[in-house]
């Protein structure tokens, strides 16, 4: 690598609007505020909710008034 041309990799203090504070290390000091964290977002809490993929298709054909399968 050459030398004097990356940017400093310094410990940065993130908070997230949930009130979780946690250490990182990032190119820019000004990051100090993320919107979700591994703290609050659905996938890690298990709180993520199920998307209904029954009757799609047909709710497709009902909505374009299109004939059903034999």
């Amino acid at each position: 690598m050459k030398k004097g041309i990356h940017p400093k990799y310094e410990k940065v203090k993130v908070t997230c609007i949930c009130g979780n504070t946690f250490e990182t290390r990032s190119t820019s000091p000004s990051i100090n505020k993320v919107d979700i964290c591994s703290n609050c977002h659905p996938f890690y809490t298990g709180k993520q909710r199920a998307i209904a993929k029954e009757g799609r298709i047909e709710k497709f054909k009902q909505k374009y008034n299109l004939k059903k399968d034999k």
